[in-house]
């Protein structure tokens, strides 16, 4: 009987035990995403050939030629059989940004347009985008458009 108590007690004992729950698996923190590296203005300066383009479209707007230089002082542009003009350029991580002055729009004659450029240097070529405002009598009118040069030959 002692015998049969013991081993009843060392059961109930066993099963009562609180279980050892397994340790909780450690949070492992995905990786920060690499910030793109600062573009080199060095890279881009030197005069590029530029085709503009529509957002979804392959055939080219407008070409002009874009003066880069290795800072962000003295960068113009150049629309066909037209003086060249400035343009101010900031640059900000691994964009460099360029707005224009108001000038009249190679795409819609006698229409001023103003625009803002976004540029990458992606495998040797400035790729990006600008958005044209244009003035009309009416409320400003925005086109979107894609841009990419490439390094002209000396």
């Amino acid at each position: 009987m002692r015998r049969l108590m013991l081993v009843l007690s060392a059961a109930l004992i066993t099963g009562c035990a609180k279980k050892e729950e397994p340790a909780p698996e450690p949070v492992v923190e995905p990786a920060a995403p690499v910030a793109p590296a600062p573009i080199d203005l060095n890279a881009v300066a030197g005069t590029w050939d530029v085709k503009t383009m529509g957002m979804e479209s392959d055939s080219v707007l407008v070409t002009s030629t874009l003066v880069a230089t290795a800072d962000t002082a003295g960068w113009t542009l150049s629309l066909a059989k037209r003086k060249p003009f400035g343009l101010s350029i900031v640059v900000s991580g691994d964009s460099v940004m360029a707005s224009s002055p108001e000038y009249e729009s190679a795409l819609r004659k006698g229409v001023m347009v103003k625009t803002n450029s976004v540029y990458h240097l992606v495998g040797g070529e400035l790729i990006g985008t600008t958005t044209a405002h244009y003035k009309t009598t009416g409320p400003d009118s925005v086109r979107m458009l894609r841009t990419k040069g490439t390094k002209a030959q000396k």
